[in-house]
């Protein structure tokens, strides 16, 4: 997720809690997805579905916090 921004995310997880929060959040989703869709753990497709928006809510956050602490463009 964003590797253009790879050393600045390491940054901010030192160095922002909100930050860190949620990127690990946005980990612990992306993992349990993973794992309801290949059965590991149950969900249904609804259930899935739902947590994809979460997510995608999550890395849109944590897009703007990086937008904000990096370089200007």
């Amino acid at each position: 997720m964003f590797p253009e921004y790879r050393d600045l995310i390491t940054q901010l997880k030192t160095t922002d809690h909100h930050f860190t929060r949620l990127f690990d959040k946005h980990n612990a989703l992306d993992q349990k997805i993973r794992n309801m869709e290949t059965h590991v753990e149950p969900g249904t497709h609804e259930e899935i579905e739902t947590l994809k928006k979460e997510k995608l809510l999550l890395k849109d956050q944590l897009y703007v916090i990086l937008r904000k602490a990096g370089p200007a463009h």
